[in-house]
């Protein structure tokens, strides 16, 4: 039976305390905090949200990881592909879920890996802080030879994994700033061998862009293909005009980055995305307000049947493709300080998971 799409959704790891966040933001501190203290900025603004069937939950339980992958598999989403923070030196944080589902084999469930290969800022991950505040809490490293073996050894648990999802015989790993590497064909190549060294079938790299331009880029060019999130021309394109904006919903202190999402969704329907090594993106919702106050960027009305007819144009838009071709990143499964996820929530339940569901079995 012919496919219509591979879904992979994008996974979040940050929701269990770690020492480098206690020392950061408080004892406790996870991507439940923001979340939980999000209020509404605007009439009818859908916040804060709260979760439903698993809770505000902990990922180092077990239980936890188990009904998630059910949820998954109820949706049709292929695999999991995990944010994974390698920081150089052999610095990582928030790598415990992970460890967790290779060390015990479960869930029975296929995963991939991102490498999310960007320092953080203090506004990053929190609404009181002042958005204009460039402090940095833990900078991206890129050490050299040395720091790329270590890179792909500390790995290498995952990538043997049954479970590891593979991209046209390949095992798919996808790089965040692929701009940002100083040494990526280096990278890239040691990688390459380092798996054939290892009895690993090789690895289909795929690089996230937020630009059709992108696509034009040496770097990018450098990969197996490009994952497109047009997130950002959803609230326009002009960069100029996006900075101006922030600016003054800082200053006013109310958001003037929102757009009504049947309208955002528009950006991602780019005939681009027939390109053969080009890999559409589906989004269920876009609210960063939990982390960055008035200056985010929201996408306002939201709802399951609209993410619905979202997910079929899409894939009516990359029926031509081959089968082994139609990859689809869906972003996000968890991020919920994003208003970016697919779990239940109270007001909508299930919903984006039917809808995703009845989409791919229309």
């Amino acid at each position: 039976m012919t496919k219509k799409a591979q879904i992979i959704a994008f996974y979040l790891p940050q929701y269990h305390p770690i020492p480098e966040n206690d020392t950061w933001w408080g004892k406790g501190f996870t991507e439940w905090t923001n979340v939980g203290k999000a209020q509404p900025l605007f009439r009818n603004h859908y916040q804060p949200r709260v979760p439903a069937d698993l809770g505000y939950y902990d990922l180092r339980m077990p239980e936890v990881r188990e009904a998630q992958a059910e949820l998954a598999r109820e949706a049709g989403v292929a695999a999991f592909c995990y944010w994974h923070y390698w920081f150089g030196n052999g610095k990582q944080l928030l790598e415990k879920p992970l460890k967790d589902v290779v060390r015990l084999g479960k869930p029975d469930f296929p995963f991939c890996l991102a490498w999310a290969n960007h320092s953080w800022e203090r506004k990053d991950w929190n609404a009181n802080t002042n958005q204009l505040n460039k402090e940095l809490l833990i900078r991206q490293e890129y050490p050299g030879t040395q720091d790329i073996d270590a890179h792909f050894y500390a790995m290498l648990p995952a990538f043997q994994d049954r479970r590891y999802y593979q991209a046209k015989g390949k095992l798919l790993f996808l790089l965040y700033q692929v701009r940002h590497i100083p040494y990526l064909k280096q990278f890239i190549e040691r990688w390459q061998e380092l798996a054939a060294e290892n009895g690993l079938p090789g690895f289909y790299f795929v690089a996230q862009g937020v630009a059709v331009n992108d696509l034009e880029d040496p770097a990018y060019q450098l990969c197996d293909g490009v994952n497109l999130t047009l997130r950002m021309n959803a609230f326009g394109k002009n960069l100029q005009i996006r900075r101006a904006k922030t600016l003054a919903s800082l200053l006013l202190r109310r958001p003037l980055h929102i757009v009504d999402y049947r309208k955002a969704i528009r950006a991602y329907r780019d005939p681009v995305m027939q390109r053969q090594w080009v890999y559409p993106t589906i989004l269920p919702n876009w609210d960063h307000s939990p982390r960055s106050g008035n200056a985010a960027m929201i996408m306002h009305n939201s709802r399951p049947e609209y993410f619905r007819d979202h997910v079929r144009e899409i894939l009516e838009l990359i029926q031509t493709k081959p089968e082994d071709d139609r990859l689809v990143f869906l972003k996000s499964w968890n991020e919920w300080a994003e208003g970016n996820y697919m779990e239940p929530d109270l007001q909508f339940g299930k919903g984006y998971i039917h809808a995703l569901r009845e989409a791919l079995t229309d």
